[in-house]
């Protein structure tokens, strides 16, 4: 039997519903989600399985663990910085495609270089997949590619995204 390796995959709430969402998080074998949202709760009705309570509720039915990783989430500040650029773009946060160059670079040393990430990895489980969750259909477009970048390169581990559809 080979080594057991890490594996990480990337998610977010946009694009889907709650079964379909639950699908992709099955057919990709997680057993851990980590929620990187501050506001655990997303606005309108099409998006309220994945308000935190609801979620947390689907995931322990499918055997999927649930941790929440507030200190990975991206400030009100930061969030209002991108939301600007987002305008300044005429884009609206569901559409976005990108992060602002100035977000991403203060994300990274507001947050990210000052987070512990060698303790989140010590305790990943080795025998499965482990997704990072937030709100952005598209990975480049959320906080979420920063950290997944950061544990491809420091730790080497695989990360896949998950898209709908």
């Amino acid at each position: 039997m080979g080594e057991s390796v890490l594996t990480m995959v990337t998610i977010g709430v946009y694009g889907f519903d709650g079964e379909s969402f639950l699908e992709q998080l099955r057919h990709a074998d997680v057993r851990l989600l980590l929620d990187l949202r501050e506001r655990r709760a997303v606005r309108g009705p099409d998006y309220s399985w994945a308000n935190s309570t609801r979620l947390q509720r689907a995931l322990a039915v499918a055997d999927i663990g649930y941790r929440h990783v507030k200190e990975l989430a991206p400030t009100t500040e930061l969030r209002e910085l991108q939301y600007r650029e987002d305008d300044r773009r005429g884009v609206g946060k569901r559409n976005r495609v990108t992060l602002a160059p100035e977000y991403a670079e203060r994300y990274t040393s507001e947050i990210l270089d000052r987070f512990d990430l060698a303790a989140i990895v010590a305790e990943l489980p080795s025998d499965s997949v482990t997704a990072l969750l937030c709100v952005e259909r598209d990975p480049e477009a959320c906080h979420r590619s920063l950290v997944a970048e950061r544990l491809r390169a420091e730790y080497g581990l695989p990360v896949t995204d998950l898209r709908p559809g």
